[in-house]
């Protein structure tokens, strides 16, 4: 499934979990997509997400140890795995040879040559 293409939702939780690192969790998540996008994301949306690339095997998850100030809840910690990570290479390998050659508009006008 190496040559599997993302879309662009879970390329960007994929690339959210890999910023946060091992402390990665879906409300974190959630904040992060909304910090650097600029639009809020759907929590539930978040989860759902998450379930599909876990079956996927694109990303692998662990429970914490329950917290009181979660009401005795446990935070379930979710990371990259190998095949995730090739995944969001080829992905990333795509669309930069699709954008080579585009131009680039600025206000409307094209200010360099497409072929």
């Amino acid at each position: 499934m190496s040559d599997l293409l993302l879309n662009a939702p879970d390329l960007m939780i994929l690339l959210a979990i890999l910023r946060l690192g091992e402390e990665a969790y879906g409300v974190l998540l959630c904040d992060e997509i909304s910090s650097l996008t600029g639009k809020s994301a759907a929590l539930a949306s978040i989860y759902k997400t998450l379930e599909r690339l876990e079956a996927a095997g694109l990303i692998a998850s662990r429970m914490g140890q329950p917290s009181a100030e979660r009401g005795g809840r446990a935070k379930r910690f979710v990371r990259v795995t190998d095949q995730g990570l090739r995944a969001i290479d080829h992905t990333r390998t795509s669309l930069n040879q699709l954008w080579q050659d585009v131009p680039t508009f600025a206000n409307g006008a094209k200010t360099r040559g497409a072929r």
